[in-house]
């Protein structure tokens, strides 16, 4: 009979005990095995929303809080900007560095049962000239409508409509909707929007947004400037503005001889649009304008444009605006708190596995007394020390194996349970097949693990003194 039958039929005559412990070796591997898995789609998703664009540009303030707000969808809405600072990267003075510029309004939301989701006011170039992700190839990922379309500019209130929002809200193409003022529950209802469009998954955020066009979300109550400052814009009132906000302290003085002729002066053109009704509508004026947030891809995507870019908008209205890299901000995010968590949450399963491998010690150790006869009757029929040692090691093995491959299956199962709820809460989709690199070792490790365990009552097993056992004295 070989050494691992041996091992096994002494494994199964203690099921209960070797039971025991396989399962705490089991919970302490599926508790790493769910902290790998989590981690590994955690930082997947968030590097994934994070690209298409090269820069965001919002109001001077935590840059943190910009890029969770406005690619994640959650935290406090920024502080408002004039949209003459949008028109800036369209036809202004940073137009020739530009690609591409996004407006973003923030501020409301769509309640759907007990799910809330935010509510983005944007053009339609969010979907046709910006992509969601870079393939590994460095070509663009872009948008693309799992039912319907897109919204078009001179429609004000159509709306596109992220997958998991269609899903959990039961939204779908001819829709209507009626987002609420502000992000809560109990806001007063603006006026509905129709859903034309369903994206196709993203694996982002933008999963469980609802983007609205822009023109209609500008035109909902509490969504433009009082009348007072709606005056035409010129520099000297762009100054009394950033007063305003910063104080004189700002080092811009008044003067009645500047006046600023460029962007920041005159209103949207005359164009007439629609509402859902189809109704003939006229746009709000830019003058009672403001946007939370400009989504800008930088012309030159391998050159020093976006670096260029970022260094003008910085210091722009005395510090008034910032533009903020999203990915080096979501990868100090990762770096300085995702990744400390996952370490502290390893090493606490590192030790729950330590723990029932100091069990199986235990196990197999406090067993020794009772076998010691039986061992002493297969030295006697010619088992070597060596072979007896080997056979107490590979109980420890065997148990340790069962306990770490029950572990692998019970924490993937663990994952696919708990993947409604995260994907609900956090909008983080988790796959129970997802696999991570680490897991290739966890199994080797636990061997070994198992080995260091069982040698202790391996070598007690090893100086078991025949005579003794055989004869039956103490």
């Amino acid at each position: 009979m070989s050494y691992w039958k041996i091992a096994l039929r002494n494994t199964l005559d203690r099921r209960l005990a070797s039971a025991l412990t396989a399962l705490s070796m089991a919970l302490g591997v599926a508790a790493m095995i769910c902290v790998l898995v989590v981690h590994a789609v955690a930082v997947r998703q968030f590097s994934q929303d994070a690209q298409g664009y090269h820069l965001i540009v919002g109001r001077k303030g935590s840059d943190l809080q910009l890029v969770l707000n406005t690619v994640f969808h959650i935290g406090q809405t920024p502080q408002l900007m004039p949209y003459a600072l949008y028109r800036e990267f369209t036809d202004g003075r940073f137009a020739e560095l530009v690609e591409v510029a996004v407006p973003y309004c923030l501020g409301d939301s769509f309640v759907a049962g007990e799910r809330l989701y935010r509510v983005v006011g944007t053009t339609p170039d969010l979907f046709d000239k910006i992509p969601y992700r870079t393939n590994d190839d460095g070509t663009p990922r872009n948008y693309a409508f799992r039912s319907g379309r897109n919204f078009k500019t001179e429609n004000c209130f159509e709306a596109v409509i992220g997958s998991m929002v269609a899903s959990q809200a039961g939204l779908k193409v001819g829709d209507h909707f009626n987002p609420t003022h502000g992000i809560g529950f109990s806001g007063d209802k603006h006026e509905e929007f129709e859903v034309v469009g369903i994206l196709e998954p993203t694996e982002t955020a933008n999963d469980r947004a609802v983007f609205v066009n822009l023109e209609g979300f500008l035109l909902l109550d509490g969504h433009a400037l009082t009348a007072k400052k709606a005056e035409p814009l010129s520099m000297n009132s762009v100054i009394a503005w950033i007063h305003e906000i910063t104080g004189p302290s700002a080092g811009i003085s008044p003067s009645s001889q500047t006046k600023y002729t460029g962007p920041l002066k005159g209103t949207i053109p005359p164009k007439i649009g629609h509402d859902a009704t189809g109704a003939e509508i006229t746009p709000l004026p830019e003058v009672q304008r403001e946007v939370s947030a400009i989504l800008v891809r930088v012309a030159d995507q391998f050159g020093v444009g976006a670096t260029v870019l970022s260094s003008k908008i910085n210091k722009d209205f005395s510090g008034l605006t910032q533009a903020v890299a999203p990915a080096g901000v979501v990868t100090r995010l990762l770096e300085q708190i995702v990744g400390p968590v996952q370490l502290i949450l390893l090493v606490l399963t590192v030790l729950i596995i330590i723990v029932a491998a100091i069990g199986i010690l235990v196990s197999i150790y406090n067993s020794m007394n009772e076998r010691s006869h039986d061992i002493a009757v297969m030295r006697a029929l010619g088992a070597s020390r060596v072979a007896v040692m080997l056979i107490v090691l590979f109980e420890s093995i065997l148990i340790a194996l069962a306990g770490g491959l029950l572990g692998i299956l019970l924490g993937h199962g663990l994952v696919g349970l708990a993947a409604p709820y995260i994907e609900a809460q956090a909008g983080v989709r988790l796959n129970p097949l997802e696999f991570d690199p680490w897991e290739l070792i966890v199994v080797p490790a636990l061997i070994a693990l198992a080995a260091i365990a069982g040698l202790m009552p391996a070598l007690t097993a090893y100086r078991t003194d025949v005579a003794k056992q055989l004869s039956g004295s103490r």
